[in-house]
Parts: structure tokens; C-alpha cells; sequence
């Protein structure tokens, strides 16, 4: 993650502990993801459970980094406001 955003230069790092409210983003964005992927799956295309579950936990795994780098970013976008500067 960045220290500063290269648009605005706002500041990421915060007080010790800000983050830790970014997992229940990162909580609601993984099941999203995983009920989305399992009405596609399971109910749609009539996919065997066991296969869902590991291509889930496959998947999963590969978009951690980004499910990280989105739940921190709806977490400081709850709290620091963004004012569009017009010219």
C-alpha cells in the first residue's frame, strides 16, 4: 500500500489499530464473493458442492491481495471525506 495517495496526497497511515475495521469489509466483500460464485456454481449451472468449495478456496486465494487493498480502502473512505476541487 502507499504511504500518501498520488492524487491527493492524502495521508493512509493512521493511529495504531485503524485497519482492524477494515475486516468486516473484507468479511462482506469475501461473501459476496462466495455466494455470488455459488448461485453461478451450484444453482445455475449445477456444479457438484466439492467442486465449488475448492475452486472457492482457490480463487480465494488469489484475490486476497486485492480483497485487502479494497476493504481498507471502503474503511478510510468511511471516514475521510473527499472534496473534488473545481476550477
Amino acid at each position: 500500500m502507499h504511504d500518501h495517495c498520488p492524487v491527493c496526497n492524502e495521508s493512509y497511515i493512521r493511529e495504531t489499530g485503524f485497519y482492524i475495521g477494515a475486516m468486516y469489509a473484507s468479511y462482506g466483500l469475501t461473501v459476496a464473493y462466495g455466494l455470488a460464485l455459488f448461485v453461478a456454481m451450484v444453482v445455475l449451472f449445477k456444479i457438484d458442492i466439492l467442486f465449488f468449495l475448492i475452486s472457492f478456496c482457490i480463487s480465494l486465494l488469489i484475490l486476497l491481495p486485492w480483497i485487502f487493498r479494497k476493504s481498507r480502502l471502503i474503511w478510510i473512505n468511511l471516514f475521510v471525506g473527499y472534496k473534488k476541487k473545481i476550477n
